[in-house]
């Protein structure tokens, strides 16, 4: 067999490097400002009720600027969602306060639950994106970068009247229905308490019966999802992986950025195993992650994982 000449590898090159060049230019400029609006439908409700909507936000990592996001994210009301649940990462500056509030003001006169994420307490910085390859790509950092005024974020949240779930239970009736709710603080940060069932914060315990109980987190790990499954929760919600950000087409995410498997990176799943309306799923918790809609701005590109938010309709099996 004959090999290529010189010049034969030297075109190959250079067809290799312009159609990385190519991938770079879409993952940075397209897909990345390419949003859309997931709908799932969840049978999780009690035989004979009504849908119930939520609008599961997350990872919005919001920074000055970035005018088509805020635009895209305050249309998301015409939805008109009984509840609306944001897992965290809202922002990734100091800057972002005004953008974010003016994005989700529509939201904050709908019912909802929040949790913060790591990117909501520090302000990003700049790493190595194969860090993410690692097992573990968190990193200790000799100075510790900046915090972000999450307090007053998380203030203004609850002053909306949006219940905070941060190592706690809460519960919330919405749409003639009452939810019990249990939330921790970010996982990444190994900030997460879970709560203790049958505490005097459990709606469970009350005379009123629970028509759902619901699991809020941010980051996805196992010890935190394992909790939920303990708790009985009937779905599970989380965001934090980005889906993978950079993905495979036909494969789908490399890596979680937690200690989650890639298979779940993003989108309706079962856990620990499959989904309770597949074989094999009889005793599994019905989880949602969230791709989110954002990325640090020291790595703003997507390949084959669009950026997200996600309209989850609960219905009765």
């Amino acid at each position: 067999m004959t090999g290529l000449t010189t010049s034969g590898v030297a075109r190959t090159a250079g067809a290799l490097a312009l159609a990385g060049a190519g991938a770079l230019a879409y993952a940075s400029l397209i897909e990345v400002r390419w949003y859309t609006l997931r709908q799932v439908t969840v049978p999780v409700l009690p035989a004979g009720q009504d849908p119930l909507r939520i609008l599961h936000l997350s990872d919005l990592h919001l920074t000055p600027g970035q005018r088509k996001k805020v635009d895209w994210v305050k249309d998301l009301a015409s939805l008109d969602p009984h509840l609306v649940v944001d897992t965290g990462d809202n922002w990734a500056h100091l800057d972002a306060m005004p953008a974010l509030l003016e994005a989700l003001e529509p939201h904050l006169a709908v019912p909802g639950a929040f949790v913060l994420g790591s990117n909501d307490y520090i302000s990003p910085a700049p790493k190595n994106p194969a860090r993410y390859l690692l097992p573990d790509a968190r990193r200790r950092q000799a100075q510790s970068p900046p915090e972000l005024p999450w307090r007053e974020l998380a203030s203004r949240f609850r002053s909306a009247g949006w219940i905070d779930l941060t190592n706690r239970r809460d519960v919330l009736k919405v749409d003639g229905r009452v939810l019990s709710l249990v939330g921790t603080d970010d996982a990444h940060l190994d900030r997460d308490r879970f709560p203790d069932a049958g505490d005097a914060d459990d709606a469970r315990t009350a005379p009123t019966p629970v028509d759902l109980h619901l699991g809020i987190t941010h980051a996805p790990y196992r010890r935190v999802l394992d909790a939920m499954h303990a708790d009985d929760v009937d779905l599970a919600i989380a965001g934090h992986t980005h889906g993978g950000q950079l993905a495979l087409p036909f494969w789908g995410a490399l890596v979680t950025n937690c200690d989650l498997d890639t298979r779940r990176a993003k989108g309706l799943h079962g856990w620990p195993g499959p989904r309770p309306d597949q074989p094999g799923g009889a005793g599994s918790t019905w989880m949602h992650v969230s791709a989110g809609l954002g990325t640090s701005p020291y790595a703003p590109v997507r390949f084959a994982c669009r950026p997200e938010a996600t309209l989850l309709t609960l219905v009765a099996p």
